[in-house]
This record gives structure tokens, sequence and C-alpha cells, in this order.
């Protein structure tokens, strides 16, 4: 795959990034560097990426697609207060998956958890 000042531009703000971005933050904090630049130049990219398997693409229900950098097996919490996203280890959701897996003779690729609770900062 090809990279293009844009597309590596795209990646570096979701490597960087403490959250989950949106294609819209993305494409409102690149616009200032490339004018040019289109939204739907922002989606084809993040397509590529997720497919590509560099950035993890987060679907919440009620929320804009969100792209992570952390491609490890885990799960996501919603504030409920605030609505911010955050990172949760799923070291038991892995046991916990792994038997699933070994009680019904199959096997599960991926799984996408997400709880809504207060975060951190809310609580």
């Amino acid at each position: 795959m090809r990279f293009s000042k844009q597309r590596q531009a795209i990646l570096d703000i979701i490597l960087n990034s403490n959250n989950h971005p949106t294609a819209d933050y993305i494409y409102s904090e690149l616009k200032k560097d490339y004018p040019e630049l289109s939204l739907g130049t922002v989606y084809r990219n993040l397509s590529l990426l997720s497919e590509k398997g560099l950035i993890q693409k987060v679907s919440i229900q009620n929320h804009s697609d969100m792209f992570d950098k952390n491609l490890d097996h885990h799960a996501h919490i919603v504030c409920s207060i605030c609505g911010e996203v955050c990172d949760i280890d799923t070291g038991l959701i892995d046991s916990i998956m792994s038997n699933i897996s070994n009680d019904n003779n199959i096997l599960i690729k991926s799984y996408d958890i997400t709880f809504d609770g207060i975060c951190n900062k809310c609580k």
C-alpha cells in the first residue's frame, strides 16, 4: 500500500491520539494543513487503513464511527455522562471467550464488546 502525505497524516493523528478520533475530527485537524482535503478522502483512507489492519474501526450505537490505534483484543466503555469512549483490558473476557469456544466446539476469531457506564473522570 502506497502512503501519500495525506494518508500518513491521517494515520499519524490516530497513532498520536489518546482517544478514539472520528473521521470528522481527523478531517477538521488536517484541513488546516491540507486545504484541498475532502471528507470523502478521509473516509476512504480510514476504511483502507482499517482493512489493512493498521487501525481498528470502533462502531458504537448512537455514535459516529471512531478509530483506535490499539489493535489488541479489548473492549470499550462509553461514559453515559461525558460520552468519552475508553479502552478496557479484557483478560477475563478473553478467558470467557476461550471457554465459550471450547464448550461449543467453535472458533471465535474476534469480538466487539462495549459497556455503558461512567468513566474515571466523571465518577
